[in-house]
């Protein structure tokens, strides 16, 4: 199912992630999109998307995701979520991740919204 409003992907991000889905994941970029992973770290195209969420789905946890803000600006808007990602360390001890994220979604030729730029860890990314 894909977005049909910016804000829906946020949804079906989290569905995805906790269902350990990521053919869905990476579905929900454009094919040169870029993702920040981790800071200081840029992750563009699909293969490398890809690579990106598997290492955190590998690590076993679930993720919950809260729209803060979503800008419309022309067809593209801007949005910040609050996302919080438990799991495991690769140490295997428990971990939790948590940031406000920042991430720009285009329309497309159908009307559904995926992701240009998903920046992970928002301002801490530097």
């Amino acid at each position: 199912m894909p977005a049909t409003e910016p804000e829906h992907i946020h949804g079906l991000f989290e569905q995805a992630f906790n269902a350990g889905d990521i053919d869905a994941l990476v579905a929900l970029y454009e094919p040169d999109a870029a993702l920040v992973p981790q800071p200081g770290t840029i992750a563009e195209g699909p293969a490398a998307i890809r690579e990106s969420l598997r290492w955190f789905l590998d690590r076993g946890g679930q993720i919950s995701l809260e729209t803060k803000l979503v800008l419309r600006v022309g067809i593209s808007p801007t949005s910040r979520t609050a996302g919080r990602c438990g799991g495991h360390n690769a140490g295997r001890e428990p971990a939790e991740l948590g940031a406000t994220t920042a991430e720009v979604a285009r329309r497309q030729p159908d009307g559904s919204w995926l992701y240009v730029i998903d920046n992970a860890w928002g301002d801490l990314a530097a």
